[in-house]
């Protein structure tokens, strides 16, 4: 691979080699995570819902109960495929893990017409999957950019705003072709002939003399903290905290997105093309934010991404609504999604380093993905019970308030690397 200058372990390429050195890594990274397991069941999802209910019968909670069992079983296997990416790489997790997934999410179209067999179906994709996540994929890029990592972060998880662009109108046109079920197996070709072939071709790690040198110490060694000192520490559980409330407040707003314009008075065709809105805001979310953490204390630029879906959630309550505003609602939704999936890569790396960053990465995406897995519950349950997403959508303008204001407690970042603990900046 083409670079500047030679250099030596621990010595650092120059902002701008930084992508010469890292961009094919990088879009290997991006297309993985636009076709893993975090964007692909969530904009499938929401499509298949309503014809679900019509065919079984199930109430929307109920079905929800399938993402969350996903979520949760996801979470909880994170720190285990995180601490393995640590220590084999992350090139062989990821590959693999990317194929299984697009195996099990294509064998969807089987699912039996009992609710045990949906859950069933959701518990493997859900144990095999992780590894196709960004707790693979970020791993990568944060080991190859430092002084750009906030932007080529938030361009690796533009590859959730593609598949919410991409993935729906594809999902649509399977439904109308084939049934619900038609609709897994297409979108599982996205994996195997898009995302795959550019991973074995260009993802892995770099060589120590490819590393930025703020990403190791003086003595060659990758810096940063354990998982015991990250753990010890205030900012780990502050994060947690922040992480909890705004996955409960976003997951199920996005899963619900389709019913939530239709409750609106718009077609199905209208509620794809809103998720397009909602992935816009997503795209724009992670370009912008990730920019901004390069340059501003990201804590601060986070805590005001996160107040946008307040008003979000104010715009989408209530029923027949003009489409313009349900649409500027689902675009600030989706630019604060697109701020909070920057937030745990960036500060992961930033407070805690690369040392063991798969294994902390992973407790910090254990209630990102619980809490995203439990919110479509939430709001499937206030939905049968109440005709309307209302009150959950209420309740959700305090969560992502709260949970932004929460971040602002880290502090300084650390300096890492000089000795191989930490300092104070």
């Amino acid at each position: 691979m083409a670079r500047d200058v030679p250099h030596a372990a621990g010595s650092a390429p120059a902002g701008s080699s930084e992508f010469k050195l890292g961009g094919r890594v990088l879009a290997a990274a991006l297309l993985g995570t636009a076709c893993g397991a975090s964007p692909l069941p969530f904009n499938v999802l929401p499509l298949v819902m309503g014809p679900i209910h019509d065919e079984f019968g199930w109430d929307f909670a109920a079905i929800s109960v399938g993402m969350t069992i996903f979520g949760t079983t996801a979470s909880l296997l994170a720190p285990v495929i995180g601490g393995l990416a640590d220590r084999v790489g992350v090139r062989l997790i990821g590959l693999w893990s990317l194929f299984a997934f697009a195996m099990v999410f294509a064998a969807f179209y089987f699912v039996p017409g009992n609710i045990g067999g949906w859950y069933a179906f959701w518990l493997l994709l859900g144990v095999i999957g992780i590894g196709s996540t960004p707790v693979t994929w970020s791993r990568a890029v944060s080991m190859w950019f430092a002084k750009n990592r906030g932007l080529a972060l938030g361009i690796m998880l533009i590859g959730t705003s593609l598949a919410a662009l991409v993935v729906p109108q594809i999902a649509n046109w399977a439904i109308r072709t084939g049934g619900w079920r038609f609709a897994f197996p297409i979108v599982a070709l996205l994996p195997l002939l898009v995302a795959l072939p550019v991973a074995i071709a260009w993802f892995r790690e770099p060589k120590p003399e490819e590393a930025p040198a703020e990403t190791r110490m003086a003595d060659g060694n990758v810096a940063g903290l354990t998982l015991g000192q990250a753990i010890r520490g205030y900012r780990f559980w502050m994060l947690i905290g922040s992480i909890i409330l705004i996955s409960i407040a976003y997951g199920g707003a996005h899963i619900h997105m389709a019913q939530i314009v239709k409750l609106h008075g718009f077609t199905p065709a209208t509620a794809a093309s809103v998720l397009g809105v909602v992935a816009m805001g997503i795209l724009a979310g992670r370009v912008l934010v990730g920019l901004l953490f390069d340059r501003i204390w990201a804590p601060g630029v986070a805590f005001a991404s996160m107040l946008l879906p307040a008003i979000a959630c104010t715009l989408l309550m209530g029923t027949g609504g003009a489409l313009s505003v349900v649409m500027t609602g689902a675009f600030l939704l989706g630019f604060a999604a697109g701020a909070e999936s920057d937030v745990i890569a960036f500060l992961t790396a930033r407070y805690f380093g690369m040392r063991h960053y798969g294994r902390i990465y992973g407790m910090l995406y254990m209630p990102f993905g619980i809490g995203s897995g439990v919110s479509p519950i939430l709001y499937g349950a206030v939905r049968d019970r109440t005709g309307s997403y209302d009150a959950m959508l209420m309740a959700a303008i305090f969560m992502f308030a709260i949970g932004g204001a929460m971040l602002l407690s880290l502090g300084r970042y650390p300096r890492l690397g000089e000795t191989g603990g930490h300092r104070p900046a």
